[in-house]
């Protein structure tokens, strides 16, 4: 479906940057929401592929300024949260952990902190359903804000989470693509 800008309202929410941003946003969402009907192959295939594009998509917008007083709406509950970071945990089993050299915590280390690459997908997640939730809504505002909300979050936290989660992700990739070399030659 070919999307006509000529016809949408007058407002950055509606251009085509911040529209191809929430069309990723929204896949992004719904990869994450059946990470359990993946097999770990499949899994970390598909996000080594939709974590760059989400993070080239973000990282090309402008940050809008608030338009209302007080906080968006927040749509992903615990059980949401829960159930989307247990998905993800079980896919990918043995392999969710890894040492995080990026983590808030090794300003107090000298040793690596273990994370999860469950829990940095779950808490991109988070943010990302967040936005798409409040666009839904079509009230322009509501909308601006959501994306402001979200592209500070993404400077704060979850653009690290995804480079994060995505070097893991590689790792797993490349061990596996070793491995199937090793077996076949």
């Amino acid at each position: 479906m070919e999307i006509n800008y000529d016809q949408l309202p007058d407002h950055y929410v509606y251009s085509q940057e911040v529209i191809e941003f929430v069309t990723v946003v929204a896949e992004t969402c719904l990869f994450l929401e059946r990470a359990g009907q993946s097999t770990k192959t499949e899994f970390v295939d598909k996000a080594t592929k939709i974590l760059p594009l989400l993070y080239l998509k973000t990282v090309l917008l402008e940050q809008p300024q608030h338009l209302l007083d007080g906080f968006t709406e927040q749509f992903v509950s615990e059980e949401d949260y829960n159930y989307v970071n247990n998905q993800i945990q079980n896919v990918l089993g043995s392999d969710d952990t890894y040492l995080d050299t990026f983590h808030t915590e090794m300003q107090y280390s000298e040793m690596p902190v273990a994370a999860t690459i469950s829990e940095n997908l779950t808490d991109i997640y988070q943010e990302i359903k967040n936005l798409a939730g409040n666009y839904q809504t079509g009230e322009t505002e509501v909308m601006n804000d959501a994306l402001a909300d979200c592209m500070e979050a993404f400077w704060e936290h979850w653009g690290q989470k995804t480079l994060s989660a995505l070097q893991a992700l590689h790792a797993i990739k490349r061990n596996r693509n070793t491995e199937e070399e090793d077996y076949c030659g």
